[in-house]
């Protein structure tokens, strides 16, 4: 059996979580009459101090509605040149809230409020009106960095004072968290809205919860209802989303500690340039001109381990609860073996 490390979005429903959503009571919820995916949507909301919820099948999905409630056309997002809501969600911004975007250079994907605060432009009729921030934790690009919430704090502190709405793209906010020892309620008292993805780390099959204020999820809804996002008896979904919550955020810490393992074998492999600082799951590494990637991953996959192409001569792990120990041992002992 191949060892997978591609993404945590490959991981299964456990026979526990199946059992789980075989079980859930479902409804309508275009008819807001499915109470697993109410009761979803009220779990999550409340774990972030935030008013209500909505489900809906993605992360990009919950990002991109966000991105709709809090800009109008001709307005602008400021985001790291990495985020994902700007380099993976397929001119989202543009297409869906016809925005301009402002993109910053973080260290390893992580902004600071002095740059957010020196990126906001002027009231002129030359350009955008900054409207958006948005800050992603983890940060996919910067291998798993996460922010201090200090640094939330003092970003927040910027966005009121010059009237800005904050978003969290939340793709794997517990693991955030579950580094920083940081409480959820702490993120929702400083963003405006957060996204929950739930397929990753966590290991539901499908699914995110954008969190925030009645009046934003009010206006969420009918966006939702546009991009096609309204489904029906979907409470067999919301189902393991919360079995995610109440039985997977505590597993995180052990996919964090297979993650650090990996980056410190790499770092001393031969063909190895450098290897990003390990904070959570994701572990990306550089590999000597001499061994191109695509080669290395042609290895990996004759040694029975799936990884990403994350750039030019870079690789992407990423480590989730499905990834064993034994698994690591296996890991650990090819990329000994490779030259």
């Amino acid at each position: 059996m191949m060892i997978e490390l591609r993404s945590d979005t490959f991981t299964v429903p456990t026979p526990e979580m199946l059992q789980a959503m075989m079980q859930a009571k479902v409804g309508d919820d275009v008819f807001e009459e499915d109470e697993t995916i109410t009761a979803l949507e009220e779990k999550t909301a409340a774990l972030f101090g935030m008013e209500a919820g909505l489900f809906c099948p993605s992360g990009t999905m919950t990002n991109q509605i966000a991105i709709k409630c809090h800009t109008n056309p001709m307005e602008e997002v400021i985001c790291d040149a990495g985020a994902h809501i700007y380099q993976y969600e397929g001119g989202g911004i543009a297409f869906n809230s016809a925005a301009s975007v402002r993109l910053l250079s973080g260290k390893y994907g992580i902004l600071n409020a002095v740059q957010i605060a020196e990126a906001i432009n002027p009231d002129n009729v030359h350009y955008p009106k900054t409207t958006l921030v948005a800050l992603e934790n983890t940060s996919n690009k910067g291998g798993g960095s996460y922010y201090e919430l200090k640094s939330i704090q003092e970003i927040a502190q910027v966005c009121k004072q010059h009237s800005l709405r904050l978003h969290l793209d939340g793709a794997r906010v517990f693991n955030a968290l579950t580094a920083s020892g940081d409480k959820p309620s702490a993120y929702g008292a400083c963003f405006d809205s957060i996204s929950v993805c739930l397929s990753k780390g966590l290991g539901a099959p499908v699914g995110s919860v954008l969190v925030g204020s009645k009046a934003t999820i009010y206006k969420a809804r009918r966006i939702r209802k546009v991009l096609g996002g309204g489904m029906r008896q979907a409470g067999f979904l919301a189902a393991a989303g919360i079995y995610a919550l109440d039985n997977h955020v505590s597993l995180l810490q052990a996919d964090h500690y297979r993650a650090a393992t990996l980056g410190k074998a790499l770092e001393n492999c031969s063909f190895v340039q450098q290897v990003l600082p390990v904070k959570t799951n994701i572990v990306i590494f550089e590999l000597k001109p001499t061994y191109l990637a695509e080669k290395c991953i042609s290895d990996l996959a004759e040694k029975g381990i799936k990884a990403t192409i994350f750039g030019k001569q870079h690789i992407r792990f990423v480590t989730h609860f499905q990834f064993t120990d034994e698994n690591l041992e296996q890991t650990v002992a090819v990329l000994k073996g490779l030259k």
